[in-house]
């Protein structure tokens, strides 16, 4: 899973290509081409639907399958916003609270540079 500011775009094959070199630069193989998720993978790991996705699906990804990558400008903001798991709202939860909610929940994660 992928997060970044919503002000922002980042076509598919830059984050494929952002992405591997993350891994290879921490020595872990490469992966192929990247991919949205399909509706049953959604379902599977998150128990979610396409366009309600955020990090609070987490929460349902009780093997933790699921790695979360963040965009580290996501850093310099006191608050976030995401869906909370239905596309028809928003939650705003502060950074400490988030972090609080990451360790809670076990999913390993990290910061990236995706734009």
């Amino acid at each position: 899973m992928v997060c970044f500011n919503c002000d922002y775009d980042l076509d598919i094959h830059s984050l494929e290509h952002i992405l591997k070199e993350d891994l290879v630069s921490k020595g872990l193989p490469s992966p192929g081409k990247l991919s949205f998720a399909s509706q049953e993978r959604m379902e599977k790991y998150l128990g979610l639907i396409p366009g309600s996705v955020s990090p609070f699906g987490l929460i349902n990804d009780k093997e933790n399958h699921v790695h979360l990558f963040l965009d580290e400008n996501l850093k310099n903001f006191p608050s976030l916003s995401f869906h909370p798991n239905d596309c028809t709202g928003t939650v705003v939860i502060s950074q400490e609270n988030f972090k609080k909610y990451l360790s809670i929940i076990g999913n390993s994660y990290s910061y990236l540079k995706l734009y």
